[in-house]
């Protein structure tokens, strides 16, 4: 529980720093990929990219070397030796009108894909614990109590 005293010097700290300064969190760094289509040209490529895939927090859409189309969220890659060997998992978005809750999950070799849209907002973005703090300091500052820790609303 911290005091009046230091509470005020924590409001006056946070009150000299942007927004940008403070949703980074050191030795991590915070790339903006949402509607990116990035190159796959080499293996090394596809294996960054799928990373970065696995690491964002919202939809993409990955095109089959056979032209079909896959939307929705990477919830997990397992890396093989080869791109033969090594597969994406996703939870395609249920199609809309759709009420069965059952989805057909898809698992894809990294060796099939051809193309890669960073197609979904990013939920995460702009959701930091510290910018959760700074929220909290500020409606502190402003008088008001009975603040708590609620989930922002996903659109």
């Amino acid at each position: 529980m911290a005091t009046d005293q230091q509470e005020h010097l924590k409001i006056e700290q946070l009150q000299h720093q942007s927004q940008d300064d403070i949703e980074v969190i050191a030795g991590r760094e915070r790339e903006n990929l949402e509607g990116w289509i990035p190159s796959l040209a080499s293996e090394s490529e596809v294996r960054e990219v799928l990373e970065k895939a696995f690491d964002y927090r919202g939809d993409v859409t990955i095109t089959r070397k056979d032209g079909t189309v896959v939307e929705g969220y990477l919830y997990d890659r397992r890396t093989g030796t080869t791109l033969e060997t090594s597969v994406v998992r996703i939870m395609p978005t249920p199609a809309k009108g759709t009420t069965t809750t059952a989805i057909q999950r898809v698992m894809i070799p990294y060796s099939e894909i051809a193309a890669l849209n960073f197609s979904g907002r990013d939920t995460a973005a702009g959701r930091t614990f510290e910018a959760w703090v700074k929220k909290y300091w500020e409606k502190k500052a402003a008088g008001e109590t009975n603040i708590q820790i609620e989930p922002e609303k996903l659109d």
